[in-house]
């Protein structure tokens, strides 16, 4: 996704990281907007749940999102 375009989060990739996408406000069925990326391309920084996350791509990719 490029900045500024927004999508549902609709499931996690990962077992791993499911918690602790969780738990930092990554919840199915939330909108999310990305907001900036980085000169290289890590890390990118979204808008979920009322707040800024920055996230590593690694990080990004286990999250599946449903486009509107």
């Amino acid at each position: 996704m490029a900045p500024g375009e927004k999508g549902i989060i609709y499931s996690f990739d990962s077992n791993e990281l499911y918690l602790k996408l969780l738990e930092m406000g990554c919840v199915p069925g939330e909108e999310i907007i990305v907001e900036r990326v980085a000169p290289l391309g890590d890390p990118i920084s979204i808008l979920v749940s009322g707040y800024q996350l920055s996230l590593r791509l690694e990080e990004a990719k286990t999250i599946t999102i449903q486009l509107p």
